[in-house]
């Protein structure tokens, strides 16, 4: 059995997010096949990890987390004393230390990335995102692996940054369901009694972290742009759900809009179900990186998608069927027709989508 290390820089379980969400089942399933151990922060509850061992070595704070010359010693030791097969480094952050740990240990490294991390900073206007991108293209130059989560990355690494295509993997978000889900009906009935929701209303989802940029300007777009046009459709019965943590105080959990077809949830232990109760899910995306990871579990539990263009970045069109609806950036008067055309849709989700991304196929490749 492979014996590989990992190193999580940040707090994934319980998980709030796609992102964490998606590291979490990643070292699960990882475990489950090889010989894992996971180098994290204190923050992850410990209680959690069924697959693989854990040291919290890394330090809480962000910056001294990054800049900890103690780790060289720690992962130095640990590797040789282990003897590993592999390193796996999550996102681009660690590229010094990894640097230094493979001169030192002769250590095979791989490095996860989820999305290009300059590409996502620069979208959301940070002004630092030029140093990042040389920092992020030298460790793509020095690693002896990248995984991929999104196929649009692995061809801008291999065209623009003339990375090897032989040392590129692709490593798709994956879900946990390996056929389409047989109770869409009675989690829909569970959704509608929760939210006073009437039988002959469509059921609609918008769901994440909602002070993350790209989320929340996707929420205002559905507030002030797409809702306003579903409204003139009269005859069009509907409810939207908005579900998610953190929503910035400024909307006053969207009291203003009760009125207005618009439901705020919070936060829901059971995102899953009411994923598979939704008749359509909203992607209105417009800035970020990298794949929607809730757009690829809303299509696993047999919900489609109406998504942007950028919003459809790094997810495979042609294994999806009729489960994903793809519109042009920024035409919300194409967007809202969209919905309307498709609500009534109710196609399963494809054979072939489900083989791409059950996480047991996945953590195969590696």
């Amino acid at each position: 059995m492979k014996k590989f290390l990992v190193i999580a820089p940040y707090q994934y379980l319980p998980y709030f997010s796609g992102g964490q969400k998606s590291i979490a089942q990643f070292l699960d399933y990882l475990g489950s096949e090889t010989n894992l151990t996971v180098v994290g922060v204190p923050g992850n509850d410990p209680s959690l990890i069924k697959t693989y061992r854990y040291f919290a070595w890394l330090k809480n704070h962000s910056f001294s987390r990054y800049t900890d010359l103690s780790l060289i010693s720690k992962l130095s030791s640990l590797i040789i004393n282990k003897k590993f097969d592999a390193v796996i480094w999550e996102h681009p952050y660690y590229g010094w230390l990894a640097n230094i740990i493979k001169n030192r240990t002769g250590i095979k490294t791989i490095l996860h990335i989820h999305n290009i991390e300059y590409q996502r900073f620069r979208s959301t206007r940070k002004w630092w995102w030029w140093i990042l991108r040389r920092y992020e293209k030298w460790f793509f130059k020095i690693a002896d692996e990248i995984l991929f989560v999104s196929p649009d990355d692995e061809k801008f690494a291999i065209e623009e940054w003339k990375i090897k295509k032989e040392k590129c993997v692709e490593l798709a978000f994956g879900v946990e369901l390996k056929e389409y889900p047989m109770d869409k009906e009675p989690s829909r009935e569970r959704v509608s009694a929760n939210h006073r929701i009437a039988i002959d209303e469509k059921i609609i989802l918008f769901n994440g972290l909602l002070d993350y940029k790209p989320n929340f300007d996707a929420l205002l777009i559905i507030l002030n742009d797409i809702n306003p046009l579903l409204l003139r459709q009269h005859e069009f019965r509907y409810k939207i759900i908005v579900c998610g943590k953190r929503l910035p105080a400024s909307l006053n959990e969207l009291r203003d809009y009760a009125g207005k077809n618009i439901i705020y949830a919070g936060f829901v232990d059971d995102i899953e179900t009411y994923f598979k109760a939704a008749d359509l899910f909203l992607n209105p995306v417009q800035s970020g990186g990298g794949i929607k990871t809730k757009m690829v579990e809303s299509i696993a539990f047999g919900t489609t998608v109406i998504t942007t263009e950028t919003g459809a970045m790094g997810i495979h069109r042609n294994i999806c069927g009729e489960k994903l609806i793809v519109v042009q950036d920024d035409n919300w008067d194409a967007f809202t027709n969209a919905i309307i055309e498709n609500v009534h849709k109710k196609e399963p989700t494809p054979p072939a989508f489900y083989n791409y991304y059950y996480w047991g196929n996945i953590v195969k490749k590696i």
